[in-house]
């Protein structure tokens, strides 16, 4: 069996070394033509920042992949034939394959705005993209981020460990809450001030200045600001990488469609990862996760598929983390920026600022319903087991202790949690 992956992120990745696993004698071609071999994408802001090298960031040697027969091709893909079974790299070499999947993940939004494509204004996706930024930021002065999201503060802390001063437009009235939670959302906010980050909220980009030699000098947003700087990071989410299908025969729509098998339209042709948009995604579940573990866990469900053993995609619960300079974030399950009326929530958040915790539950049998903690470590099996069988705030409050990571090496909140709990409930304060 010819076996052909486009993409060596996680996905693809994870996906090949599965399919070697449960096949011996397949043959598997990767291609990309980002990079030689696999890298760890989330640590593309520490080689910026001096922490690591890009050596650093590839999990495996050089030497494995060749050990496990996984063929590797530095190029991109220029056309697929997907009822031919034929791709055509942009040199123009075919590359034949009995089964195909497109892990291509994404690249970052655009809008149309004026200024977009000049020097000095960029995302953060790629390995050429970190290069670019590295080119981008030489001697500069001062920095615009666009977006509140986790790419845009990553940038914002990779400008900010070189000293440069950093300006984000926000355009939500709080720092990320179109996922956060009014209360968590002015904690990070704050946080990030507290760092010299300037946030504009209520503010969108209207257009980003030339210095009339194609390079940005400034940015004049909607509320009629004008703010001079020599680099705008572009962090308004991402989108599907899958340009180089808009004339084929696979249906897409933002991404490229798939069912819960993460098959496409056309036979023999697969779709995982950023790149993929479920046709009837669960309810309350996004038509494309863009997450590294959901993109590791429908790497490893598409490599049984493709050896024989059919199998349905299910992401179980979910789990998101991340990190605001040096606050740590998790999330587990369900926690929607405002609750509806078949919730209720109790937050709790310590008096410096920077340690939170938000556990939302059912208002009729109190199950719990999901968790956000911030600087907090808590252990990711307790809370989806608390989730999945359905326990009581009650018995959650009560039990903390046991899913608190590394009590030895951090202080513990529990004890101040429960408190805030049951003294909320005497006091008839708690949602």
């Amino acid at each position: 069996m010819n076996i052909v992956i486009i993409g060596n992120g996680i996905t693809g990745i994870t996906c090949a070394r599965n399919i070697r696993k449960l096949d011996s004698k397949a043959s598997i071609t990767l291609i990309s033509g980002e990079s030689d071999h696999f890298f760890s994408r989330t640590a593309l802001m520490y080689i910026y920042m001096g922490h690591m090298k890009f050596e650093h960031t590839k999990p495996y040697e050089d030497w494995f992949w060749i050990k496990n027969r996984i063929n590797l091709i530095r190029a991109y893909v220029k056309t697929l034939n997907a009822i031919d079974k034929i791709l055509v790299l942009e040199n123009g070499k075919p590359i034949a394959f009995d089964k195909l999947i497109i892990a291509c993940g994404s690249k970052p939004n655009k809008f149309g705005w004026p200024g977009e494509n000049l020097h000095g204004v960029q995302g953060l996706y790629s390995i050429q993209d970190l290069e670019q930024m590295e080119r981008n930021t030489q001697n500069i002065s001062s920095a615009v981020i666009v977006g509140g999201g986790l790419i845009g503060i990553e940038m914002a802390e990779m400008l900010h460990s070189r000293k440069i001063p950093v300006t984000i437009l926000v355009r939500e009235k709080f720092y990320w809450n179109n996922i956060l939670p009014k209360e968590e959302a002015e904690l990070i906010g704050k946080h990030m001030a507290g760092h010299g980050i300037v946030l504009r909220l209520n503010t969108e980009l209207e257009e980003i200045i030339s210095d009339n030699q194609d390079r940005v000098a400034g940015v004049l947003t909607s509320t009629g600001e004008k703010f001079e700087c020599q680099f705008v990071g572009l962090t308004a989410g991402v989108k599907p990488n899958i340009g180089f299908l808009m004339e084929n025969e696979l249906e897409t729509d933002r991404g490229i469609l798939i069912n819960e098998y993460l098959e496409t339209s056309v036979p023999d042709v697969y779709a995982a990862g950023d790149c993929a948009q479920f046709r009837n995604p669960k309810q309350g579940e996004p038509a494309i996760e863009q997450l590294w573990y959901t993109g590791k866990m429908q790497g490893e469900t598409l490599a049984k598929t493709i050896c024989g053993d059919k199998s349905v995609y299910n992401r179980g619960i979910w789990f998101n983390s991340a990190k605001f300079f040096d606050i740590e974030y998790q999330t587990y399950g369900q926690v929607l920026p405002e609750i509806n009326d078949q919730q209720k929530s109790f937050y709790w958040e310590h008096p410096n600022g920077k340690h939170a915790f938000r556990a939302n539950y059912s208002n009729t049998d109190e199950s719990i319903l999901g968790f956000n903690f911030i600087g907090i470590r808590f252990r990711q099996v307790i809370a989806e087991e608390w989730i999945r069988e359905r326990k009581t705030i009650a018995f959650v409050i009560q039990n903390l202790e046991k899913g608190w990571f590394d009590p030895e090496f951090s202080k513990t909140f529990y004890k101040d949690i429960s408190l805030s709990y049951f003294q909320g409930i005497k006091d008839g304060n708690n949602e």
